[in-house]
């Protein structure tokens, strides 16, 4: 044995340890110089399977995998690439696919003649990529997961902040952003209001038609309360039976009893049905007024005013809008 077959000899055991498979391949006739056998056995076809030419190899790849590879090929031949890398399926005997992994190299680029050995190593990575699929899918079902629950935190915090029969916030909800409010207005000098709506003698229609009839109004009304509010900047809640606040900032007094007219207007003319029959209820609310005008109060402070004035409406003759001038808050 010459010190050329030795090395070949020694090389091919390197190579068989590592789990690598050489190839070689002339790239002026196409033809397969060196056969990558351990490959060949891994997909189970025969030792004797006649893969004279490359095209006859790349007819194994997978069809999705052919334009990597072909580009990896041909940026390396052209010169772009130092060396040819892919990630590939190749079909197996039995009809599966499984994943190698391909390196080569053209060895005789700066010879005189023209380049034609393109050598290689190819390598079984399919348990790899089984891994990595697996993990990718695992990963992207945590991922969905916790967009769920993300989700489900969000409606959860929505229920927390809601009222349930109408949707509008609930009196935690309108304390939370009223105490923030009052504080934006005392920086800002700007004014905040208040409505404070009350359906008139709720008691009595409930007594007459029954508590059905009487969610039916309670919602009638809070439908109107949003219809009077800007998307973003107003909100509107119910704190009550049949008492829902309206909170305005940046509303001066004036603008707020024009909001609270209108509110009232609407309602006196709704219609709510008592039954299958036709026959229907009408209602009227009273409203009261207060607005901060751009120095600091308690939102407790603020609400308690707006109840007066309703007080005042309710002493009044009800359905009827009356606002609370009240003195600033000591700072």
């Amino acid at each position: 044995m010459d010190d050329v077959d030795l090395n070949r000899d020694r090389l091919a055991l390197a190579l068989e340890a590592a789990g690598l498979d050489l190839w070689e391949n002339n790239l002026l006739t196409g033809e397969v110089s060196r056969r990558a056998m351990k490959t060949i056995a891994t997909l189970g076809y025969p030792e004797e399977e006649q893969w004279t030419y490359v095209e006859q190899f790349f007819q194994l790849i997978h069809p999705d995998d052919r334009p990597h590879v072909q580009l990896a090929l041909d940026e390396h031949l052209c010169g772009r690439t130092p060396q040819y890398r892919a990630e590939f399926r190749l079909r197996a005997k039995d009809g599966s696919w499984l994943w190698f992994a391909n390196y080569g190299k053209i060895m005789d680029r700066d010879s005189h003649s023209p380049a034609q050995r393109f050598v290689g190593v190819t390598f079984n990575i399919d348990d790899r990529k089984r891994k990595e699929d697996e993990l990718a899918q695992i990963n992207q079902q945590l991922a969905e997961k916790n967009a769920l629950l993300e989700r489900y935190n969000t409606a959860l915090e929505l229920l927390a902040a809601s009222d349930s029969l109408t949707g509008l916030a609930n009196r935690r909800r309108l304390m939370e952003l009223g105490a923030n409010e009052c504080k934006r207005t005392a920086r800002f000098s700007h004014d905040l209001s208040l409505l404070v709506v009350d359906i008139d003698c709720f008691k009595n229609i409930n007594d007459a038609w029954g508590h059905q009839v009487g969610d039916r109004v309670i919602c009638a009304v809070a439908d109107a309360c949003t219809g009077r509010i800007r998307t973003g900047l107003d909100t509107a809640a119910r704190v009550g039976g049949e008492e829902f606040v309206v909170l305005l900032p940046q509303t001066n007094l004036t603008s707020a009893c024009a909001v609270a007219e209108s509110l009232r207007q609407t309602v006196a003319h709704k219609q709510v049905p008592t039954n299958d029959s036709g026959a229907s209820v009408s209602f009227t609310v009273s409203i009261g007024v207060a607005t901060l005008q751009g120095h600091a109060m308690p939102f407790d402070q603020l609400l308690n005013n707006a109840d007066k004035a309703l007080y005042l409406a309710k002493q009044s003759g009800r359905n009827q809008v009356q606002s609370w001038d009240d003195a600033p808050w000591p700072v």
